[in-house]
């Protein structure tokens, strides 16, 4: 009967060490479940966190450009009134002289200005609309 007994401890300690070895088994896959859900849950947070950071960063970078544009403007403005006092409006007056010199020199040349191709233009849709009432008669 010793070989029995002996036997039956074994087995009841095998019997023991494999439900040891489920259970320790299992704990790891519970907590790795564990570790995988709370990793997912501060991953979004943590995703959510990183929004905000650059929606506010981008906000502020907006802020920055307009002010730096707005300053640029104010700038551009300052030099064409500072331009226009000290050349007393002579500016107009260069840039209307050259116009009429290049209207007149392409009208040597033969180009037709935008005045003729308006009146051109304007002959054109008059002839199309008598056309059209002599076809619908």
């Amino acid at each position: 009967m010793a070989k029995t007994t002996t036997a039956k401890k074994l087995e009841d300690n095998a019997t023991t060490f494999a439900n040891d070895v489920k259970n320790y088994t299992h704990q790891i896959w519970l907590a790795g479940l564990g570790a995988y859900a709370k990793a997912g849950k501060e991953g979004a947070d943590y995703f959510k966190k990183l929004v905000a950071e650059g929606e506010e960063v981008e906000k502020k970078g907006k802020e920055i450009v307009e002010n730096q544009v707005e300053a640029a403007n104010s700038r551009i403005e300052s030099f064409k009134e500072k331009v226009q006092e000290k050349t007393g409006g002579r500016f107009n007056k260069v840039e209307e002289v050259f116009d009429e010199r290049v209207a007149s020199t392409l009208g040597r040349i033969g180009i037709p200005s935008k005045k003729d191709i308006d009146q051109l233009s304007a002959k054109l849709d008059d002839l199309s609309a008598a056309l059209k009432s002599l076809q619908s008669k």
